[in-house]
């Protein structure tokens, strides 16, 4: 009975010891997980809202061109991909600088 009754005492303290580690966990988690994504969106919000026309840009699709138009109203560019070829696409599809951006 007394073997009983120390388990029980024993399985009490393991709560907090339980508790500390899912603390630590969640710390480990947003230190190498989620606090690198933040910053990353942080970079390509503030790249998206520096963009001006003649930037070399890369959409989400994988389309490189040049920023022909921006347009802030609508939170569009108007990118020329080609000679006389011209597309609209949003600002929010717009990741990377082209001139940045090496060839494989």
């Amino acid at each position: 009975m007394t073997n009983i009754i120390l388990a029980a005492q024993a399985q009490d303290g393991g709560g907090y010891s339980m508790l500390l580690m899912m603390v630590a966990i969640f710390a480990i988690m947003y230190f190498f997980m989620i606090r690198p994504q933040q910053k990353k969106r942080k970079e390509i919000a503030n790249f998206q809202n520096s963009l001006t026309e003649g930037s070399k840009v890369v959409t989400a699709g994988g389309v490189y061109g040049t920023v022909k138009r921006v347009n802030i109203e609508n939170a569009t560019l108007d990118i020329e991909i080609a000679k006389g070829v011209v597309i609209t696409v949003e600002r929010s599809f717009v990741f990377a600088d082209a001139a940045s951006q090496q060839l494989r």
